[in-house]
C-alpha cells in the first residue's frame, strides 16, 4: 500500500488567483488535476489531497506514477510604479 499523501507532496503546484476571488491550482506533472480555496492555505490542502487522490487513481489503474519534476522557484510580480 502507497502513502499517497506523503507521495503528494512531492509534486509541484502551481497557484493563480486570489482576492477577490477563490485561489486555484495545477500541477504540471498531473494533467487534468486541480484543487481550489477561498483562502492560499485551503486551496494548496485542497490540491495536495487531489493529488493524493489522483495517484491513488493512476496506481489503481496499473500505471505508474508520473516522475515530480521537483521543487519550483517562486517568483513574485509586481506592477511597476508610474514614474
Amino acid at each position: 500500500m502507497n502513502d499517497y499523501p506523503q507521495l503528494a507532496t512531492a509534486y509541484l503546484i502551481l497557484v493563480e488567483g486570489g482576492p477577490p476571488s477563490n485561489y486555484s491550482a495545477w500541477s504540471p506533472d498531473l494533467p487534468g488535476c486541480a484543487g481550489v480555496g477561498n483562502s492560499l492555505d485551503e486551496c494548496v490542502r485542497d490540491m495536495r489531497s487531489a493529488i493524493a487522490f489522483h495517484l491513488e487513481g493512476i496506481d489503481a489503474d496499473g500505471e505508474a506514477l508520473p516522475e515530480p519534476t521537483g521543487p519550483g522557484i517562486y517568483v513574485e510580480m509586481r506592477p511597476q510604479e508610474a514614474a
